[in-house]
C-alpha cells in the first residue's frame, strides 16, 4: 500500500469525529466540511510517520483551521447583519443519516451554537476542545497560543456564558414534540390565539433570521403573547404547506410557498411547551440547507 492510500485511509477513520468539531467550531456545515479539507491537505502534506495519537493530531490541525476562520469571520463583523443564526442541520422525519447522528452525537442544538457565536474565537475553542471534546487543557493551550493556566480561564468564561444562557434541553420524546407542534401550527392557522398562548412557554423566544435582506419582523420577539400574535401573521401567508424534518435532532419543519423552498423552523419543546422558534428564511439558503427533506418528497 502506497503511503497517500494510508494517509487517506486513516483520515477517513476520523472524518466523522472532525467534522463534528468543526461545526461546533463554526456552525456551519459547509464552512465544516471546508474545514475538514483543509485539514486533510495539511494533513496529507505534512505525512504522519511519527504520529501517535492520530485522532488526537487531526483534531489540533482541524482546531487551528476553524480558529483561524473564525478570527477572519470576527475581523469582519460588522459586515455581518443583525440576527444571524447558525446553519442547522436538517434531516427526514424519520432520522438523519449515519454521518449526521455523528454531527449531533452531543445533541448541539441552534441555541447553544446561538450562545457559542456569542463568544470570542479563542474562549469557543477552548470550550469545544476541552467541554466538549474532553482534549486536555495543555493541547487545548498549544492550539490557542496561550498558557494551560490562560487556556483554562478561556474556558471558564465561556462555560459561564452558556450556563448563564440557561441553554434548555429539548424533551426527549420526538413524537411528543411533534403532537405540540402539529398543534401549534393548527391553532395558527386557525387563529386560535388562546390556545397558541397555552402551548407557549411564558418566556418563549422567536428567533428570525431573513438574510441581508430587510426583515419583515424583528430578530428576536419575546414572550408568549407577542410569539402568539407574531405566529398569527405568518400563518396567514398563502399556499404555503409544511413538511416535518429534524432541525438539530429535535422536531421541526421545512415550509414551502407554492413548492419552493421558503423557510426552516425549529423548535425547542420542553415540558410539552414551546420554549424556542428558531427561524431561517432565505429561497437558496433553505434549499441547501433543506435538500434531505425536499429532495425527499
Amino acid at each position: 500500500m502506497d503511503d497517500q492510500r494510508w494517509l487517506a485511509e486513516r483520515f477517513e477513520e476520523h472524518r466523522g469525529h472532525l467534522r463534528a468539531v468543526a461545526y461546533r467550531m463554526l456552525g456551519s456545515v459547509s464552512e465544516a466540511d471546508d474545514a475538514v479539507q483543509d485539514t486533510w491537505l495539511r494533513f496529507s502534506n505534512a505525512g504522519a510517520d511519527d504520529v501517535e495519537n492520530m485522532r488526537g493530531w487531526l483534531t489540533t490541525i482541524v482546531a487551528r483551521v476553524c480558529l483561524n476562520a473564525l478570527r477572519a469571520r470576527n475581523s469582519r463583523r460588522e459586515e455581518l447583519f443583525p440576527g444571524h443564526l447558525p446553519d442547522p442541520i436538517v434531516s427526514p422525519d424519520s432520522g438523519g443519516q449515519p454521518e449526521e447522528q455523528v454531527l449531533l452525537a452531543d445533541s448541539v442544538g441552534l441555541a447553544l451554537l446561538v450562545v457559542l457565536d456569542a463568544l470570542s474565537p479563542a474562549e469557543r475553542l477552548a470550550f469545544v476542545l476541552h467541554d466538549v471534546f474532553e482534549l486536555p487543557f495543555d493541547e487545548v493551550a498549544d492550539v490557542v497560543g496561550k498558557t494551560p493556566a490562560a487556556t483554562r480561564q478561556l474556558a471558564s468564561r465561556a462555560r459561564r456564558r452558556v450556563r448563564g444562557a440557561d441553554v434548555r434541553v429539548p424533551d426527549s420524546d420526538i413524537s411528543r414534540q411533534r403532537q405540540v407542534i402539529d398543534a401549534f401550527y393548527s391553532a395558527a392557522r386557525g387563529g386560535d390565539f388562546d390556545t397558541l398562548v397555552t402551548l407557549l412557554d411564558p418566556e418563549v423566544v422567536l428567533r428570525s433570521d431573513f438574510g441581508v435582506k430587510r426583515p419583515p419582523a424583528p430578530a428576536v420577539i419575546r414572550g408568549a403573547e407577542a410569539v402568539a400574535r407574531s405566529s398569527l401573521m405568518g400563518a396567514a401567508l398563502p399556499s404555503t404547506e409544511l413538511h416535518p424534518a429534524l432541525i438539530n435532532g429535535a422536531a421541526g419543519v421545512v415550509v414551502t410557498a407554492r413548492g419552493r423552498p421558503f423557510v426552516i423552523m425549529g423548535f425547542t419543546v420542553v415540558q410539552g411547551r414551546i420554549v424556542e422558534i428558531d427561524v431561517i428564511a432565505g429561497a437558496e439558503r433553505v434549499r441547501r440547507l433543506a435538500a434531505p427533506v425536499l429532495n425527499a418528497r
